[in-house]
């Protein structure tokens, strides 16, 4: 329950930092920006697998652009869909789509958990370290 809260909060931040930076891009208040952030959960999660499966093809052939411009046109559509949280162009949900995800990449990665380090994070060739497991399925050249 609470990485989900994690990341709604990020995603309540890039679409806030998209409100503020894009021109096209307006939110009347923090009651909007909640139903914003779930809807665009939502559509995240039921929504867009459908969509990348059937863009297949387009977004391996633009290297994965695609998945932005799948990005935009959720954001748009949700813009669409609540009252009180504007979106002027397809080129600005892009824009705003692109925010979003730079700030979600950025952030999931910065409080992702690094694993201990290597040797029992003892420093040195601690005695009581471990060696690491080896699957016996996987052809070791």
């Amino acid at each position: 329950m609470i990485q989900l809260l994690v990341r709604w909060s990020i995603l309540a931040l890039g679409v806030t930092l998209a409100t503020k930076l894009v021109p096209g891009i307006q939110c009347n208040d923090a009651s909007r920006l909640l139903i914003v952030v779930v809807l665009l959960s939502f559509l995240n999660a039921v929504l867009k697998p459908m969509l990348v499966l059937f863009t297949l093809p387009f977004i391996v052939f633009t290297l994965g652009f695609g998945i932005v411009m799948i990005n935009a046109f959720l954001f748009l559509l949700v813009a669409r869909v609540v009252d009180g949280f504007y979106v002027a162009s397809f080129g600005s949900a892009f824009l705003g789509a692109l925010i979003v995800s730079i700030t979600n990449l950025v952030l999931i990665n910065m409080l992702r958990s690094k694993g201990p380090p290597p040797g029992g994070g003892k420093g040195g060739k601690g005695g009581n370290a471990k060696p690491p497991r080896r699957d016996p399925d996987v052809i070791d050249v």
